[in-house]
Order: structure tokens, then C-alpha cells, then sequence
């Protein structure tokens, strides 16, 4: 942390913070829509949403890196609040709203990660039994058009 305290504006600084509060915010809110369409069977949503999740993503990521290139501080959010004590303790209501929305996005976007793996994982399983289901269904006839069944168990007459 090598910035002091007359290297920036504190209104400037707070109206900063304000704004990546609200695009934080905004995306907590973009992840618990996904959350409830990942739990019902909405697919075509999710396509949708996840392009706006991107961009929202990429906006945040934006403005904490302009963040910190201004105030010339690492990527630490510990060093952030740091800085907040003590150069700007008016602001920290802010930055501890920040650090809440940030630290929720986070438990949400493992979620929904968690339950896409999930979803997968049952997709997966019930194409692997559709694929054996139309392999096993695939010599029921021969090329005479007779049935060609499969025979299991033991045939009559037999012990």
C-alpha cells in the first residue's frame, strides 16, 4: 500500500465504491435467478442468463481493477479494507457491503456450479440408458423383418 491519503478524492473514491456495490449487487441477483431456473426445467433461460452473467462478470471484474489500480493497492481485499481504516473510515459501510455481496456471490456461484454438476451427471446417466435402450432395441428385427429376439434364460425342454 504505498497510496496516501491526499492522492485521491474521497467523494470520488465513495462514489466509486457505490457503483461496484450496485453492479455486486445486481449480479447476487443475477445468480439467484439462475439458482431458481438451474431447479426448475427452464434450459432456455439459462442460455440467456448466462450471457448476461458474463457480461455482469466481466463489468465487476472491471471496475475492482480500476478500483485498485487507482488507490495502487494489491488484489487483497484484505489490504482494501486496510486502506479503508485508515484513510477513509466514512466509507466503510460501503466496502463492508461490498465484502458481504462479494462473499455471497461466491457461496452462490458454488451452488449452482455444484448443481449443474449434478444435472449433468443425471443427464448423462439417462443418455447412457436411452443409448443401451436403442442398442438392445436395435437387433430386435432382422433384415427380413422377423422378430430377432434376443434369447435369455434357458429354452424349453432344457434344465
Amino acid at each position: 500500500m504505498t497510496l496516501t491519503t491526499s492522492a485521491y478524492d474521497k467523494s470520488s473514491l465513495a462514489s466509486q465504491l457505490q457503483v461496484e456495490c450496485d453492479a455486486l449487487r445486481a449480479f447476487v441477483t443475477l445468480l439467484e435467478k439462475e439458482q431458481l431456473v438451474l431447479l426448475s426445467q427452464d434450459s432456455e433461460a439459462l442460455l440467456t442468463l448466462a450471457e448476461v452473467k458474463t457480461q455482469a462478470a466481466l463489468k465487476l471484474a472491471e471496475i475492482a481493477n480500476a478500483r485498485r489500480r487507482q488507490l495502487n493497492l494489491d488484489t487483497a481485499n484484505t489490504a482494501m479494507t486496510n486502506w479503508v481504516q485508515q484513510f477513509a473510515p466514512d466509507i466503510r459501510g460501503v466496502w463492508d457491503d461490498i465484502l458481504e455481496l462479494a462473499s455471497r456471490a461466491h457461496h452462490l456461484n458454488q451452488t449452482n456450479g455444484e448443481v449443474i454438476q449434478l444435472k449433468l451427471r443425471s443427464n448423462q446417466k439417462a443418455l447412457s440408458a436411452l443409448l443401451g435402450a436403442a442398442q438392445d432395441a436395435a437387433g430386435l428385427y432382422g433384415r427380413d423383418g422377423q422378430p430377432n429376439l434376443p434369447i435369455t434364460g434357458r429354452t424349453l425342454g432344457n434344465v
